[in-house]
C-alpha cells in the first residue's frame, strides 16, 4: 500500500506542480485525490452518484494537515486571497496612517466630528526625508515634527495666511540621482509592507517624461475636488462645521485654483463616511462616476483626506514664515506583497498616478523643501482608478490646526498650477 502512496504522489506532482500556485491546501487535497484514485478508483464516481462525502472523509483521514494549512496561511499571511470583494474594499478605508512614530495603531479620537479608529497594524511610521545635502533647506525649514500640541477651539481662532507663491526653486535635483532606484524610494517613497514596488514602476524618466498639461481651457471643468472621507476634522475644527473640516480646506484650495490661478473647478460634497466608515470607498465610487460622467472633461481628480497620527506627533512646517500643515500624496497599487496583484482592483492608470504624485513631490522638494511627507504606497486601489490624473492627498493630522491645513492650500495650489501647465 505504501508504494502505491508513493506511486500517486509522484504522478500527482509531476503533472500538477503548477497546481501549487493556487494555494497549499488546494494542492494538499488534490494530492489526496490522487491517491484515493489509485487506491480506490471508483470512489470518485461513487460521491458523484450519491451526493455523498465519503471521499472528503477519506481525504482527511489521509491528510489532515490540509485542514490546519489554511489556519497557518490565514496567520502567517493575513491571507487577503480568502477575503471577500467587499471586504477587500472595506480595508481600503484604512488608508490613512493612524500609527504613532513607532508604527504601533493609534487608538484615538481622531479630531473633529471623525471618531472612526483604525485597526490595520501593518503601516509603517512616517519617516522624514533623507538628510543629505540636497535636503538642507528642508531640514532648515522645518521644525521638530513631534512636539506636543495643546491646541483646542478656545486657544485658537482660524487666521489664513496670504496666498503667496514660490517664484523660484530652493533646491535643485540631480536627474542621475534621481534614476537611481535606491535614492529615489529613500528620498521620496515611504513603501508600505503590505505592498511592493519595482523599478519598472518607479522610474524617474518614465515618471517625469508623462505629460500632465490640462488639454482644453477653464470654459467646462477640468478639476474635481472631493473628500472620501468628509468627517475628518482637526484640532479646533468645531463639531457640525464642515466649513473647520477637511471639506472647507477643500473649498479653500477651489478658491485659490479658481481665483487665484484660473481653473474651473467642481469641488464635490457628498458625504461617503458618516455613520460607516469602514465603506466609504465603495460608497463614493458611484458617486465620483455619477461626477464625472456629468463632466466628461475632468481630467483632474483630487480626494482630499486628513491624516491621522500619535497626538504627540504635529506635522508642521514654514513656509515664507508662515506655519502650515505638511501634506502627503498617497499611492495605491492595487498589489499586496502576499497575493501579488489584485486583478478585481485592477487599475489601468496606476502608472499615470504614480506620475502626477511624483511631479507634484518633486515640484514641492524644489520650491517647498520640508512641505511635504514621503509619498506613501499601499497595496489598494482607493478609487484611483476612475481618473489618469488622481491625488489622494493627506493635509496634516487631527493635532494640526484648521489654520495650519488652509495655510497648507497656498503651496498646494501653486504646486498643482506648475504640473499642470508644465512650468519648468
Amino acid at each position: 500500500m505504501g508504494m502505491l502512496v508513493v506511486t500517486a504522489l509522484v504522478t500527482f506532482f509531476v503533472q500538477r506542480q503548477e497546481l501549487w500556485s493556487i494555494g497549499k491546501k488546494a494542492a494538499v487535497k488534490m494530492a489526496g485525490t490522487a491517491v484515493v484514485d489509485v487506491l480506490a478508483p471508483g470512489l470518485h464516481y461513487e460521491e458523484k452518484e450519491n451526493g455523498n462525502h465519503f471521499l472528503a472523509k477519506v481525504e482527511k483521514i489521509l491528510f489532515p494537515i490540509a485542514d490546519y494549512t489554511v489556519q497557518i496561511k490565514s496567520y502567517e499571511t493575513d491571507a487577503e486571497s480568502t477575503l471577500s470583494y467587499e471586504m477587500i474594499l472595506a480595508m481600503e478605508a484604512l488608508d490613512e496612517n493612524y500609527v504613532d512614530e513607532n508604527g504601533q495603531v493609534v487608538m484615538q479620537n481622531n479630531g473633529g466630528t471623525d471618531n472612526a479608529q483604525n485597526t490595520d497594524s501593518s503601516q509603517p511610521a512616517d519617516n522624514a526625508q533623507s538628510t543629505d545635502n540636497s535636503q538642507a533647506a528642508a531640514n532648515a525649514q522645518n521644525p521638530d515634527t513631534s512636539q506636543e500640541t495643546s491646541n483646542s477651539a478656545e486657544q485658537t481662532s482660524l487666521t489664513v495666511a496670504p496666498p503667496i507663491a514660490a517664484t523660484q526653486k530652493a533646491v535643485e535635483y540631480s536627474l542621475d540621482k534621481l534614476n537611481d532606484f535606491d535614492y529615489l524610494v529613500q528620498n521620496f517613497y515611504q513603501v508600505d509592507s503590505t505592498t511592493t514596488i519595482n523599478s519598472s514602476q518607479l522610474n524617474a524618466d518614465a515618471l517625469l517624461g508623462k505629460d500632465l498639461r490640462l488639454s482644453h481651457d477653464a470654459s467646462t471643468p477640468q478639476i474635481l475636488i472631493y473628500h472620501t472621507h468628509s468627517e475628518e476634522g482637526y484640532a479646533d475644527s468645531v463639531p457640525g462645521d464642515a466649513s473647520t473640516s477637511v471639506v472647507g480646506v477643500g473649498d479653500y484650495l477651489t478658491k485659490l485654483l479658481t481665483e487665484q490661478y484660473g481653473f474651473n473647478v467642481i469641488h464635490h460634497k457628498g458625504e461617503y463616511d458618516v455613520g460607516d466608515r469602514d465603506h466609504a470607498y465603495s460608497k463614493a465610487g458611484p458617486g465620483l462616476e455619477a461626477v464625472l460622467a456629468e463632466n466628461p472633461g475632468v481630467e483632474v481628480v483630487i480626494d482630499l483626506h486628513r491624516d491621522g497620527v500619535a497626538e504627540s506627533t504635529r506635522l508642521v512646517t514654514q513656509v515664507n514664515g508662515i506655519q502650515m500643515a505638511q501634506v502627503m500624496f498617497f499611492n495605491g497599487l492595487s498589489r499586496t506583497t502576499a497575493m501579488g496583484d489584485i486583478d478585481y482592483l485592477y487599475n489601468p492608470y496606476i502608472a499615470d498616478n504614480l506620475a502626477i504624485s511624483f511631479q507634484m513631490q518633486l515640484k514641492a522638494a524644489e520650491y517647498y523643501p520640508g512641505f511635504t511627507r514621503r509619498i506613501y504606497l499601499k497595496g489598494y486601489r482607493y478609487n484611483m482608478h476612475y481618473c489618469p490624473k488622481t491625488l489622494l492627498i493627506e493635509v496634516g493630522a487631527q493635532t494640526n490646526t484648521v489654520s495650519e491645513a488652509m495655510n497648507a492650500m497656498v503651496p498646494l495650489a501653486d504646486l498643482l498650477n506648475k504640473v499642470l501647465t508644465a512650468q519648468r
